[in-house]
């Protein structure tokens, strides 16, 4: 019993100290948009607010272009303004972005479109996982997605990710909400880790804070 209980403690010192540790990594929101500021960080968005009244029905890889809601899910009129309001804000925010990279769904390059921070280029890199099968399957895509996250940014700038949120789920450690964009940073090392996680409403209160600074 006395084995259990110096376990049990050591565990919780082990849980402790993490908890601590990731505690004292977030960034403050100056710290954060100094950094994004600097460049060298990939963000990864899931796809903003869709109308969850449609499906999506897709029988070929083409169907996956489609921007017809009877086939396939598409943005909300909230989805569609939540776009804007973000490339607005990391604009004003003076973010350097340099590649804009997205899923070639609709719904993600829609969303990336209407931020408008750069030129948006479709890859499969990112393709929903429903849809993996026809781009080398879901072990392939996510492979692909992680390496993506892990590579550095052109000097001085940002790269923009725009996906869904099963790749987010199964590539990294976190599940973004819809129109939600989490941080990335390149360890140098091959991997990535979560720097910040910027909610559509963080994102206004860094416009509001530091917009125009």
């Amino acid at each position: 019993m006395a084995v259990w209980i110096k376990l049990a403690r050591a565990l919780a010192v082990v849980l402790a100290t993490c908890i601590a540790a990731v505690a004292h990594a977030a960034p403050t929101d100056a710290d954060l948009v100094d950094a994004l500021r600097a460049g060298g960080f990939n963000i990864y968005f899931r796809h903003a607010q869709t109308d969850w009244s449609q499906a999506d029905n897709i029988d070929t890889v083409e169907d996956t272009k489609r921007c017809d809601g009877a086939m396939v899910r598409q943005l909300s009129d909230e989805g569609r303004a939540a776009s804007v309001r973000v490339g607005e804000t990391i604009r004003a925010l003076g973010i350097p972005v340099g590649e804009v990279l997205a899923s070639p769904y609709c719904r993600t390059m829609e969303t990336a479109t209407l931020m408008d921070v750069g030129e948006v280029r479709a890859t499969d890199d990112l393709m929903n996982l429903r849809s993996a099968r026809f781009v080398g399957g879901r072990d392939a895509v996510i492979e692909r997605a992680r390496a993506l996250l892990a590579s550095a940014p052109a000097e001085g700038t940002n790269t923009i990710l725009v996906a869904h949120g099963n790749v987010a789920r199964n590539a990294t450690p976190v599940y973004p909400g819809e129109a939600e964009g989490v941080v990335f940073r390149p360890d140098g090392a091959g991997g990535f880790e979560v720097f910040a996680r910027i909610t559509p409403a963080r994102w206004g209160e860094l416009a509001r804070s530091f917009g125009g600074q």
